[in-house]
C-alpha cells in the first residue's frame, strides 16, 4: 500500500539537503545527501507509520492517485 502514495523529493538550500515527504503525512519528512536515499528514507518511515497506525487500528489516509 505504501507504494501507491505520492512522494515528493525537495532540494532545501537552508539545510544543504534533500528534503523527502509523503503528501498523505505531511508530517512526516527525511532529510539526506542524495535524492534517492531520501526517497528510500522517507518511504521507510511512512512505512513504519501504516505499520503503527494498522497496529493501533487507525485509519489510513487514502493514497491521492485514487481518490
Amino acid at each position: 500500500m505504501t507504494d501507491k502514495y505520492t512522494y515528493r523529493i525537495e532540494w532545501s538550500d537552508e539545510d544543504e539537503s534533500y528534503i523527502g515527504r509523503c503528501l498523505e503525512f505531511p508530517l512526516l519528512s527525511s532529510q539526506e545527501k542524495t535524492q534517492e536515499v531520501a526517497l528510500k528514507e522517507i518511504r521507510a518511515v511512512v512505512e513504519a507509520t501504516v505499520k503503527w497506525m494498522k497496529e493501533e487500528g487507525e485509519d489510513l489516509p487514502e493514497p491521492l492517485g485514487t481518490q
